[in-house]
């Protein structure tokens, strides 16, 4: 293992639209807080959302978690799939309904661009489902490319 030898701060974004969704995010939630390198700092309130998506699916349940981490971006996405695929979510990146879905929103300052993520993620600052819960719990984190909080892209988004 490879992990970083600075505590990170990192936003995650959780969805679920199949199944009994709340359970779903609960359950995720309770896999993460499992990893010994992994400290839930905050949790935001469940939000329900229409789904965005060009195939018609059910409304998801959504929400966001404050973390901190030794774990670098690769090592959290790679726990973050491992728990989708325990709770039974095959396929990836393919907008369809999913039992669970983990993504890694900012990690700290960092920009990264692999071939399978993406940090910051490219639309967070463009979905409500996102940054609704991301100013509950972090209204004031500063997004590393647009220079902005949280709490001005949501103002943008929701038009304040």
């Amino acid at each position: 293992m490879m992990y970083n030898y600075i505590m990170e701060t990192v936003l995650l974004g959780l969805g679920s639209n199949l199944g009994n969704k709340a359970k779903n995010i609960c359950t995720a939630i309770k896999n993460l807080r499992c990893h010994e390198l992994i400290t839930i700092k905050k949790i935001s309130s469940f939000i329900n959302t229409k789904a965005v998506s060009k195939f018609k699916q059910p409304d998801f349940i959504n929400a966001a978690l404050l973390i901190e981490t030794l774990l670098s971006p690769e090592e959290l996405l790679d726990f973050a799939e491992e728990i989708e695929k325990k709770m039974g979510r095959t396929e990836k990146n393919n907008h369809r309904p999913r039992i669970i879905d983990i993504d890694i929103l900012l990690y700290g300052q960092d920009i990264i661009c692999f071939k399978n993520l993406t940090i910051p993620h490219p639309l967070l600052h463009e979905r409500a489902f996102v940054l609704i819960p991301l100013k509950e719990i972090s209204p004031n984190f500063i997004h590393p490319i647009l220079q902005e909080p949280i709490t001005s892209l949501y103002n943008k988004v929701i038009g304040y």
